[in-house]
């Protein structure tokens, strides 16, 4: 099925008989085991079935019968059996985030965002990070799929064949930063591919004719992205020269770059994401060269940590928290049966800080 794709640029009462004195005497104190629901609908004068609506969430009658549940249910000490309420409901309340690295505040942000959302609707969010493991991931998901109800699947590393292949396993589905229509799911993606040659544009602006790139994981999608971004932009200017430098997706990552960022002569740098960018800034401090004196570079995502590093750092700024909510909206609406909103593509935007600057003379 072919999704449509959203681009954005930017009664009676029962009778009560009330607690009796031995139950309140004693109460609590007198029960060694977990109190039943018959006996919590015993003690509020109610059925069993009302006090399993009440605790189900899907009670409808008088509030004032379900605060007697609720206030007995204290009395006698009775915990909701979860696990078999799932069993009932066919449903566990919970949703799985699936992540290469949440080490990463990019992801943070949109895990942050989804489970305020989720909870909103009476859901968990349960994490798992397959630290960058493409082939861990699928078992992985296969493992936090049977203990929940559906799976965010956020920058998935599995090649786009295994993907396809392993998607139709574990729906209800959605998908962060890899848009696959090829796969009946919704996604949300960014488009990296014109945020980065937005970046080089903004370089070759100030006069950058010699530029390096640190490079993100292999098997990253939007690395693959972000390197077709650059090959646009060689096209458009045949007079600049882009060097590519495995990188990572790491803080360490840039800091183990920047000898060869200094020896490769270039006057601008633009790192995977920001953690390589803010790396790179203090290995090549520790060189002895300044940034953007001596080396402007640039980094992506804008997490929170770009804006107050020194120099602040010039980025193309990703929306995370729009992405965790629009992704739990489009969640819900599977989850309840209904047809989920289209697509979206983020376009990113340039935010120009004290990290770039014009080549000295």
């Amino acid at each position: 099925m072919t999704r449509a794709t959203r681009i954005v640029k930017r009664g009676v009462r029962p009778h009560y008989r009330g607690p009796s004195a031995a139950t309140e005497g004693a109460g609590v104190a007198r029960r060694s085991e977990t109190a039943t629901i018959a006996e919590v609908a015993e003690h509020a004068g109610v059925s069993p079935a009302t006090v399993s609506r009440v605790f189900n969430n899907r009670f409808v009658g008088d509030p004032v019968v379900a605060d007697r549940v609720r206030a007995s249910a204290i009395a006698l000490a009775y915990t909701p059996n979860h696990h078999a309420r799932s069993l009932a409901l066919g449903r566990t309340r919970a949703i799985a985030f699936v992540v290469p690295d949440l080490a990463n505040p990019a992801f943070q942000a949109i895990l942050s965002s989804l489970s305020k959302s989720a909870a909103r609707d009476g859901y968990r969010v349960l994490v798992a990070d397959s630290v960058e493991s493409p082939d861990d991931e699928p078992l992985l998901v296969d493992e936090v799929r049977r203990r929940c109800d559906a799976v965010v699947l956020c920058a998935p590393r599995m090649p786009d064949a295994e993907l396809i292949v392993h998607a139709a396993g574990i729906r209800p589905l959605v998908l962060i930063n890899r848009a696959m229509p090829q796969i009946d799911a919704p996604s949300l993606s960014v488009d990296y591919q014109s945020g980065v040659r937005n970046l080089a544009e903004h370089l070759h602006g100030l006069g950058h004719r010699h530029f390096v790139y640190l490079g993100g994981p292999e098997r990253s999608v939007s690395n693959r992205y972000r390197l077709l971004g650059l090959e646009e932009f060689e096209r458009a200017h045949p007079g600049v020269t882009i060097d590519r430098i495995p990188g990572g997706f790491t803080s360490e990552d840039g800091v183990a770059a920047a000898e060869r960022v200094r020896d490769s002569g270039a006057t601008a740098a633009l790192a995977y994401n920001d953690l390589v960018a803010i790396g790179l800034m203090n290995g090549l401090l520790d060189l002895g060269l300044r940034v953007p004196d001596d080396v402007s570079v640039a980094g992506f995502d804008d997490i929170p940590f770009a804006r107050y590093t020194t120099p602040t750092l010039t980025t193309a700024s990703v929306p995370h928290t729009e992405l965790g909510a629009e992704a739990w909206q489009r969640m819900h609406a599977l989850l309840d049966g209904e047809e989920p909103e289209a697509d979206v593509v983020f376009q990113p935007r340039l935010e120009l800080r004290g990290s770039t600057a014009a080549p000295r003379a």
